[in-house]
């Protein structure tokens, strides 16, 4: 469904919101809502958490409030959940906000930037550092009211057929990644590709491209992404801590009693925490079975090449927040509590992860 086709039913779709949440429905303090995904149907840990997002609602409402999730190409298609909620085509999207960076570079703070917020940091920024503020004014102009849902936590780096052994590999190297953590990749030499995630392992078997990233241990196992490489490297400068997003109706948020959006809010910030226990749980795992197989060499970029992720990354990040004065507002807030969080991170943190190291 193209924008228009969207923007098109926006007529009929209000006619079907005004039927989901009629007077009388209202009266008898029902909702019924539709939520849309970017992922699709059975996706571990992004369509898992939508469903389980929707089921906590229903929950906590005492069946009040019933969620109907609708996974990518079903009520509308992938990347266009955006659009669709803010026409009212569907009630909440479940997304990642970098994938709106066309309609504003500032949505990738609210997402992940290379070398930025980890999840907890994220969570504290939007919380409790002003970001949700600025979110609402940027996600206003579209209709959108949004909230933090889940956090894939950091990502590896990437999958390779073979080893790197300078940062001129680099070089003509075709790599899957997407985003800014792409445009950097790109200034050092890179052919950088797009691909959706579930054309990556047959593109890398066949040789189109050499390189790929995804999420984790976890996920790259379930799409099988350790049978078609060699060399699994690490951090993933480019996603140090993934948040995805719900996005609402803004004119439904509006609509509905002060109470049941508390209930919805909270209901959001227990599965992103819930979310982070999920990675971090099932990623141990799986990073322990790939140990054992040892058919995949796992390995950390040198530091020449994440000192050239840093410096690029550094210019890359500062130009999405060059845009209009909301942009800028934006990337003002996000850099200074950057700056304030890592004096914090470091003495607490990293102090503490590398004491433990010494055992």
């Amino acid at each position: 469904m193209r924008r228009r086709s969207v923007l098109a039913g926006a007529g009929a779709l209000t006619s079907a919101a005004a039927a989901s949440v009629s007077a009388p429905a209202i009266a008898r303090g029902m909702l019924k809502l539709k939520m849309v995904t970017d992922w699709p149907a059975r996706s571990k840990g992004l369509q898992s958490s939508a469903e389980r997002l929707a089921q906590a609602i229903h929950a906590a409402s005492d069946g009040r409030i019933a969620v109907e999730v609708f996974p990518a190409n079903t009520l509308v298609k992938a990347l266009e959940t955006f659009d669709a909620v803010g026409a009212g085509v569907a009630d909440m999207y479940h997304s990642a906000e970098y994938y709106w960076e066309q309609k504003s570079s500032a949505f990738t703070f609210f997402t992940t930037v290379p070398f930025g917020l980890s999840a907890d940091e994220l969570f504290a920024w939007v919380h409790y550092g002003g970001g949700q503020e600025l979110w609402d004014t940027l996600s206003a102009q579209f209709n959108i009211k949004p909230l933090l849902c889940l956090n894939t936590g950091v990502q590896m780096g990437g999958w390779f057929n073979g080893p790197l052994a300078s940062l001129g590999d680099f070089k003509g190297l075709r790599y899957r990644m997407p985003g800014q953590g792409g445009e950097v990749l790109r200034r050092l030499g890179a052919t950088v590709v797009n691909l959706p995630g579930g054309d990556i392992v047959q593109a890398l078997r066949s040789g189109a491209i050499d390189a790929s990233e995804w999420v984790g241990p976890w996920m790259d196992m379930d799409l099988g992404l350790h049978r078609v490489a060699s060399h699994y490297y690490y951090p993933g400068f480019h996603e140090p801590g993934t948040g995805l997003a719900v996005g609402i109706n803004r004119r439904l948020w509006e609509s509905i009693a002060v109470s049941d959006r508390r209930l919805i809010e909270d209901a959001a910030a227990a599965e992103y925490a819930r979310g982070v226990a999920e990675f971090s749980a099932n990623n141990a795992w799986c990073l322990r079975t790939l140990r054992e197989e040892g058919a995949v060499k796992i390995t950390r970029f040198d530091d020449s090449m994440i000192k050239a992720f840093l410096v690029n990354s550094k210019d890359v990040v500062a130009q999405a927040g060059t845009g209009d004065d909301l942009s800028r507002k934006i990337y003002a807030s996000y850099h200074a509590f950057r700056t304030a969080i890592m004096d914090w991170s470091d003495i607490a943190e990293r102090a503490y992860l590398n004491s433990r190291g010494l055992e």
